[in-house]
């Protein structure tokens, strides 16, 4: 009994041993980061634009969706107060968040090494295209023209417990007549994870870059 109890402990510490000795052979994260940072260097001045500025483009659309979101819901409660106020914040969040997003779920796994799926950078781009850029500047723009409508008394209020349904017919319109915005926020999204991951497959199929160039 003592003796096959010893056996099986002599075979799990060989088999740990050996994978540590696999661990170590591999690449850790941070050499991975800086040999896709000296390749990302070495790409064609134009693919470092892109790469690098691509999500601003969408960004700005995800600020013309919350501009045309506004609108539409302006339109809807009949506000006409505080056009500029509530402008101005429909415009700059949508876009600090989409370009935030893209470059949390997309941007950035690719320079670490993290995103090895060319689909997953896809959906992940049309995602961020879509819900962050196109659903949300909606979501946003609903409770401030909301808020507006309150204040200024130019659209009835919704009587208690029926605050859903008031919510619901609010936005049928106006997500009908977003639906080309979101149709286009989910192809341009697609196109840049696309383009993204092609330039990320680049840089992996060039030579190797000596550490101490």
């Amino acid at each position: 009994m003592n003796r096959s109890t010893e056996a099986r402990k002599i075979m799990m510490s060989e088999t740990t041993n050996a994978a540590l000795k696999d661990v170590d052979q591999l690449p850790s994260k941070l050499a991975v980061m800086e040999l896709l940072s000296k390749k990302f260097e070495l790409l064609p001045e134009a693919e470092k634009k892109f790469f690098t500025y691509g999500p601003l483009y969408l960004g700005f659309n995800g600020a013309f969706s919350g501009l045309i979101a506004n609108s539409l819901f302006r339109r809807v409660f009949s506000v006409a107060h505080g056009r500029y106020s509530s402008s101005l914040p429909m415009a700059v969040l949508p876009f600090l968040t989409t370009v935030a997003a893209y470059h949390g779920a997309i941007s950035d796994p690719l320079l670490l090494g993290d995103l090895n799926c060319q689909s997953c950078a896809q959906i992940r781009a049309v995602l961020v295209g879509t819900v962050v850029g196109g659903l949300y500047p909606i979501l946003l723009a609903l409770p401030m023209n909301i808020g507006l409508a309150a204040r200024y008394n130019t659209a009835p209020m919704p009587e208690k417990g029926k605050l859903l349904p008031f919510l619901a017919n609010a936005t049928k319109p106006v997500l009908r007549k977003m639906t080309f915005v979101l149709g286009l926020q989910a192809f341009f999204g697609f196109y840049l994870g696309s383009r993204h991951y092609g330039i990320y497959l680049k840089m992996l199929k060039m030579p190797a870059v000596d550490s101490e160039d």
